[in-house]
This record gives C-alpha cells, structure tokens and sequence, in this order.
C-alpha cells in the first residue's frame, strides 16, 4: 500500500505515552492522536476498554495490522515489538542482539518504570506523605539509574544501537525531572540522556499535546481527578 491509512494512538502525556510517540516519530509512521484524559476518567470509557481492556494507555490501533486487517495492541512494550518489527527498525534481527534489547525492555517494565511510577506516586501525588514508601522507592529508582550506569559506562546505547529498549528508557529517565532526582551522580546515564534529547523525532514526541501538561496540578486540588487516578476500581492509573 503506497498510502497506508495512519495508526491511532490513544495517548495522554506520560512517560509510558511517551515511548510510542517518541517510536512513530522515529519511524515517521503517520498517526493520529486520541487523548485519553485519564484525569477525566477516559481511561474507564467502554469504547476505551475495547481497545485496552485493563484500562490504561497508551494503545494503538493499525487499520492495516497482520493480513492486512485491523489490529488493537494495548501495554506499552506490546506496541513497541509489534511496531518496530512491522517497520524492521530499532529492533535487531541478530537472535543475541534482539535478545539485549529484550532484557533492557522488560527491564525498564519490570522495574525503571513501577519503581519511577511508585516514587511519584508516593513524593508527588499521595495525600499521606508515608516517608517509609518515598525513601523505599526514590532509592529503588536512584538504584536503577545506578545500573543503567554502569551499562552504558563504555557504550553510546543500552544495546550495539539505538533501540526501542532506549526509547522505552528515556521518559522514565526524564521523570528524574519530577523527583527531583540530580542525573549528575549518573555521568554515563546522562550522556545518553543528552544525547537522545537532542534528537528531532525525540522532541516531537515528547511534545505530543504539551499544553496538557498542566492538568496535573489538578491532582492536588480536584478530588474526582485523584478518584479516576487512584481509587477507581481500587486501582491506580498510568
């Protein structure tokens, strides 16, 4: 197909929405953009659910998946595979070069990014400051940064090149902004850092609906906004 139709993207600016805008940019696939106010309870919305049905973002849709029919990929690394192998980008067909970039990916889902969550979640957003739970999970995340250090002590990426694992890493590199956390004492991290900042399919990514940035003050205030992120369904949100 010469023109192909563009992915939606379902998308509220975090640092889990930012890996796929930073990834359409870099691949420089069209998309469309469907905020999901997730501060407004979007994210709770039937025909939201149908896309992504453990109710958070971001989620695609591509009208033109496998045989060349519509697909729905919710979780944030799901869409990263699926994408970078579509387009055969950012992701090595060497087995032992995909299996780094693996490592590095479920590494920054497992922990750089629920830990980073968690240390917002608790410095930031919690009504009850429980210094116990900010200390635990700041010092998770600062131990973190200090082992994607020493990996890229003597490397310019997380793997032999640029790479979904590295775009997966940088918006919760970039959360260091919110806690506060200096990259300073994480020399190598902020190289990188740096240096993935300054590129231009980066930055438009990142800036994907720049203006919402300050619904989250409406976190401290709007006790509905905190309900929709912290206590629907006994669960919080992205």
């Amino acid at each position: 197909m010469t023109n192909p139709p563009p992915i939606e993207l379902f998308f509220w600016p975090t640092p889990n929405g930012y890996k796929i805008s930073i990834l359409l940019e870099e691949l420089g696939v069209p998309y469309n953009v469907n905020l999901v106010n997730i501060i407004e309870g979007d994210q709770f919305k039937t025909e939201f659910l149908e896309i992504s049905p453990n109710g958070r973002m971001p989620a695609i849709v591509d009208p033109f998946g496998p045989d060349d029919l519509p697909i729905t990929v919710f979780e944030s690394g799901a869409i990263m595979f699926y994408l970078a192998n579509k387009h055969q980008k950012f992701y090595p067909q060497s087995e032992r070069q995909r299996t780094e970039v693996n490592e590095w990916l479920f590494w920054q889902m497992s922990g750089l990014g629920p830990m980073g969550g968690q240390a917002i979640h608790f410095s930031e957003y919690s009504a009850e400051k429980i210094p116990y739970a900010i200390q635990r999970y700041v010092s998770e995340y600062k131990r973190l940064l200090k082992v994607m250090d020493g990996r890229l002590k003597n490397r310019q990426f997380l793997t032999d090149s640029y790479s979904i694992a590295d775009m997966a890493c940088l918006g919760w590199v970039k959360a260091s902004e919110i806690l506060k956390v200096s990259l300073e004492p994480y020399e190598h991290v902020s190289r990188w850092f740096n240096r993935l900042i300054s590129r231009p399919q980066v930055q438009a990514g990142l800036n994907v609906a720049q203006e919402l940035h300050a619904e989250r003050e409406r976190i401290f205030t709007d006790s509905t906004a905190r309900k929709n992120l912290f206590d629907k369904n006994g669960l919080p949100s992205n």
